[in-house]
């Protein structure tokens, strides 16, 4: 794809994002009834609704009640046409670039409706799941669980269901263990440290790309959750016991291991092989 159409497609697919992040956490339709500010309930017009150009034309407020429109509707709107122009550079139209492309779109919502609602709708989770499972057979996943235990039954299967199988596996295994976890922790505390939501996203990512990746996105993204605890208990006041938006930390993890995780497993095999 032009890397220019590209852009513009991922402005307009963000304008959908931002109705998406704005209605679902409110059990509202996103396709009835059209834009509307959700200060004065106005419907808004389509020449006012131009992904970040109206934005800068009306000057960050609604036309009718003047209330301020929230920053985040320009910043979706940027950062989805932003990572749909890299995708474009980096692969074209590929298959990956399709795959790709979708993932980012789904952690972008998943990203701000845990941030400024702590929810992350089944809609994203458990519909992203199928979809990492359906793709696994155009986009390939790398050797993982599916190899491992194969190996080890000694059974041999066909190439094409080799990844829909990895895929599988892997959204069992860590959907599983994020479970499990959630309920140990509950357990021994007495207070939810992780929601379904997070149990379920954490098995749609491993369903996209496979063992290698989710793990990978699993620290790195409990790492930043770390560190924002740390930050916030130091400059905040608050305490080990305040709620995180632990899916905002695992989306970002999972959009920059995009771009990262080749190089990563590439230095780590260098470094383990000498």
């Amino acid at each position: 794809m032009n890397p220019v159409l590209a852009f513009i497609f991922g402005l307009l697919a963000g304008s959908f994002l931002n109705v998406c992040i704005h209605r679902w956490p409110r059990q509202q339709s996103v396709t009835l009834p059209r834009s509307y500010c959700p200060h004065c309930n106005h419907l808004i017009t389509w020449y006012d609704n131009i992904p970040l150009f109206s934005y800068l034309w009306l000057k960050q407020h609604c036309r009718h009640c003047s209330q301020r429109i929230s920053i985040r509707y320009p910043i979706v709107e940027l950062l989805n046409a932003t990572l749909y122009l890299l995708f474009a550079l980096s692969y074209g139209t590929s298959p990956i670039a399709f795959k790709t492309a979708i993932f980012t779109s789904m952690m972008l919502i998943l990203f701000f409706t845990d941030l400024e609602h702590f929810i992350l709708p089944d809609q994203v989770t458990l519909g992203g799941l199928v979809i990492g499972i359906a793709l696994s057979s155009s986009v390939p996943l790398p050797k993982g669980l599916a190899d491992i235990g194969l190996l080890l039954l000694n059974y041999s299967l066909e190439e094409r269901w080799i990844s829909p199988l990895e895929s599988i596996l892997s959204a069992v295994l860590f959907g599983g263990i994020m479970y499990l976890i959630g309920e140990i922790f509950y357990k021994v505390r007495g207070i939810q440290g992780l929601g379904l939501g997070d149990v379920n996203m954490v098995a749609m990512i491993a369903a996209f790309w496979g063992t290698s990746q989710v793990l990978l996105i699993l620290l790195a993204g409990s790492v930043l959750a770390l560190f924002a605890g740390m930050m916030l208990i130091l400059l905040k006041g608050k305490t080990w016991q305040s709620r995180l938006p632990f899916g905002s930390f695992l989306a970002v993890a999972a959009v920059g291991s995009i771009f990262s995780t080749d190089v990563i497993v590439q230095q780590y095999w260098e470094f383990m092989l000498g």
